[in-house]
């Protein structure tokens, strides 16, 4: 049992200075890091190609760190893009508890559809995916195929350039906040 203290004491103060370097990026490194993904994506995957043409705004985390030993977190720094420019930055963090260990980094890029949806971003206190406008997780597989995709909700989510070794990935339940200016 101690040995399993240690390693979460470990975990969090690794977390800790993760999240803390991760945060510290300044916002013209953050908007290219953003930018590059963006690209990236739209450059490599059709549909987010047509997503990102019809989308009212995109939001990119371009490195959002996981890791977890039973206790887990996450967190990264966002940008919000609308008509092609930075307008707007945000965090997004998560915790987690359960049968879980590793670490990894990815990205996720979320194109918002509806003005209803990007409104309910900044109208509370922080966006919890899972809870207002849908949120569709387009798998890799199924973004490859440009028939899959409607356009019809409100926003559409693509997890990309994962790195690192932990069971599953997913963003629901991750909450998003606005960043002072």
């Amino acid at each position: 049992m101690n040995l399993a203290r240690r390693s979460i004491g470990l975990l969090l103060v690794s977390l800790t200075f993760s999240f803390g370097l991760a945060h510290a990026e300044s916002r013209a490194d953050l908007d290219r890091s953003a930018r590059t993904v963006l690209n990236q994506l739209v450059a490599s995957n059709a549909n987010a190609k047509k997503l990102n043409e019809k989308a009212i705004a995109t939001l990119v985390f371009p490195v959002v760190t996981k890791a977890g030993f039973i206790v887990g977190g996450q967190y990264g720094d966002g940008v919000l893009f609308r008509e092609g420019r930075p307008t707007a930055y945000y965090n997004t963090a998560g915790g987690s508890y359960g049968l879980q260990a590793g670490a990894q980094q990815f990205a996720y890029v979320l194109f918002f559809m509806k003005n209803a949806a990007l409104n309910a971003l900044d109208s509370t206190q922080g966006f919890e995916i899972g809870v207002g406008p849908s949120v569709v997780l387009v798998d890799q597989g199924v973004a490859t195929s440009t028939t899959t995709i409607t356009a019809q909700d409100d926003i559409y989510a693509f997890i990309t350039d994962q790195k690192g070794a932990m069971a599953g990935i997913g963003i629901q339940g991750n909450k998003i906040t606005k960043l002072g200016k």
